[in-house]
């Protein structure tokens, strides 16, 4: 039989595969316990591998080495991308070079702008450089270097080399997973971070596009830290995530 405290973390649990994130005071009044419990609980949980322990919560572990193919990712989140891309559509203004980190966030970002005139567009994504040049008379370049199937993008020394030749107003870069916790946005693999990273060192203003999913995740390659980027564009799934985070961090992050 299971005791008290056994019991209530089974559910809290459970909970988390539903919401993802839990911050203590939900869980306090959840359970309609004190917060030294709650602690107690999440510590333990966290040592038997279930969860991760955040600022002011907890998250759902869910490991991502490999990510999931551009084909799969593309139908995931569709409301919140389309939600996130109206938002950072109104941050280029006319005149900019925007570049577009490969993905399928940047690439609902690409879809809302490609229609725009007086805007230069450099990307190693391959179907963002399709959608693109759907329209005609738009000025773009294409980075080469090394194709990889997993999310259709070119990367390698070549692309980095490529991209270090430009002068980019805005950067729109993917992020695999960001760890509010420890402040870091992370991709898949170190060529991806290192093409990203490339992309960073010339661009003025980063704006990195996530989903809420993506604060639930962990990656292997880490590409910057939050502080380091201009501002971060996420979905109203993510408040949570953001209200427990510390202030400092919080005024990074724009909900779409």
């Amino acid at each position: 039989m299971l005791t008290p405290a056994e019991e209530r973390q089974g559910k809290i649990v459970e909970l988390l595969r539903e919401k993802n994130f839990l911050d203590i005071r939900t869980l306090t009044e959840r359970f309609d316990i004190s917060v030294a419990t709650v602690r107690r609980d999440l510590d333990e949980l966290e040592e038997a591998g279930l969860l991760r322990r955040t600022h002011g919560g907890a998250v759902l572990i869910n490991q991502v080495a490999l990510d999931a193919t551009n084909a799969a990712r593309s139908a995931w989140k569709q409301e919140e991308k389309a939600a996130i891309a109206a938002v950072v559509r109104g941050m280029i203004v006319d005149g900019d070079t925007v570049m577009f980190d490969s993905g399928t966030t940047a690439l609902e970002v690409a879809r809302s702008l490609a229609g725009r005139s007086n805007l230069t567009f450099i990307s190693n994504g391959l179907d963002i450089v399709a959608e693109l040049t759907r329209v005609e008379g738009r000025s773009i370049y294409t980075v080469g270097g090394e194709y990889f199937e997993s999310n259709r993008s070119f990367g390698g020394p070549l692309a980095e080399q490529f991209i270090r030749q430009f002068n980019v107003d805005k950067l729109i870069l993917n992020a695999a997973s960001i760890d509010v916790d420890r402040g870091l946005i992370c991709t898949v693999s170190p060529v991806n971070a290192s093409v990203a990273r490339a992309m960073i060192e010339v661009s003025r203003r980063v704006i990195v596009v996530a989903d809420h999913s993506k604060f639930t995740k962990s990656s292997l390659s880490v590409v910057a830290k939050i502080d380091d980027v201009g501002v971060i564009v996420t979905d109203a799934g993510t408040k949570s995530i953001i209200d427990a985070a510390p202030e400092k961090l919080r005024k990074k992050f724009i909900v779409a």
